[in-house]
């Protein structure tokens, strides 16, 4: 597909997601005004194969309300899948939009994602075909590496800038979760695995947060934010359990979460503006390492 074409996929996407609603009659407007027209109308067939390819390559609907004859994106019932399929559709309209601003290219600044490089391509081709995959494991808390590390790999999970892969490691016959960055010698085995019906990868990490997975009880959390704080908790949630009971100058956000050292990092990179009201355990390991970081600063 050239990205010529690929371009006005995003484009039409873009367009209607901006406008929420669009007629066809407003969306041809709009397609006339843009670089891919040359000033024409989009006819009706062009209209419908990209609607089809659109939801071929991005998972992306785009449908038209019977009542009012406008059309919109469809954002589906799977949150998974959707979020998928907006990180592809984002991936390549960014893509899109950097390609053409090499002249600016010193002043457009994007974060590395160094664990990418390595191994994700392989480690999503072993998931794909069902391959085990061997490594060996170097974790920042060791100074020797395991190895020859058998994984039959059930997910790939990006958090914090690093790619993780988590699956069946053979030899202790428990689920385990590897950065990419930690991994080295890794070859694809040609052995095939059938799918863990009982393992659900969405309810693997449904009630944690970060990439880390215990197995301690799952408790209703609560933070108290100051009004500026909670604007940003607002626009990106701490974790998709999230509510918010507002007050006048702070709210108190809800969780569902099993506690773990992970989620008392991202609580304290917040400092001051929010307060782990409940439960006490998490108050008390927020306390503890307070305490710890003072000690450092003592004298």
């Amino acid at each position: 597909m050239s990205s010529g074409l690929l371009n006005k996929y995003i484009w039409l996407v873009d367009t209607i997601r901006r406008y929420g609603r669009i007629s066809r009659k407003e969306l041809d407007r709009l397609w006339r005004m843009s670089p891919f027209s040359q000033g024409e109308g989009m006819p009706r067939r062009t209209f419908y194969d990209y609607r089809n390819a659109v939801a071929e390559l991005f998972n992306i609907e785009i449908k038209c309300d019977l009542s009012t004859y406008e059309y919109y994106i469809d954002e589906g019932t799977d949150p998974h899948g959707e979020g998928l399929a907006n990180w592809l559709f984002n991936t390549a309209a960014l893509n899109d939009m950097l390609s053409g601003s090499r002249a600016v290219a010193d002043r457009i600044f994007l974060e590395d994602v160094p664990s990418a490089r390595p191994h994700l391509a392989d480690v999503v081709d072993a998931l794909k075909a069902r391959h085990p995959v061997r490594f060996d494991y170097n974790p920042y808390t060791r100074s020797t590496p395991t190895r020859d590390v058998v994984l039959r790999p059930y997910l790939v999970k990006i958090f914090r800038q690093r790619w993780y892969v988590a699956g069946l490691e053979m030899a202790s016959g428990r689920v385990k979760t590897y950065a990419l960055d930690r991994i080295s010698r890794l070859s694809t085995l040609p052995e095939t695995f059938d799918d863990d019906a009982d393992f659900d990868p969405e309810e693997y990490f449904r009630h944690s947060f970060g990439i880390v997975v215990t197995h301690g009880e799952v408790r209703d959390v609560k933070i108290r934010a100051d009004a500026r704080q909670a604007k940003y908790l607002r626009a990106l949630p701490l974790h998709h359990s999230q509510s918010e009971v507002v007050h006048d100058d702070y709210s108190i956000f809800s969780y569902r979460l099993r506690l773990s050292d992970d989620l008392v990092e991202e609580l304290l990179s917040h400092g001051p503006a929010i307060e782990v009201l409940e439960p006490r355990e998490l108050r008390a390991m927020v306390r503890d390492r307070l305490e710890k970081a003072l000690e450092a600063y003592g004298n």
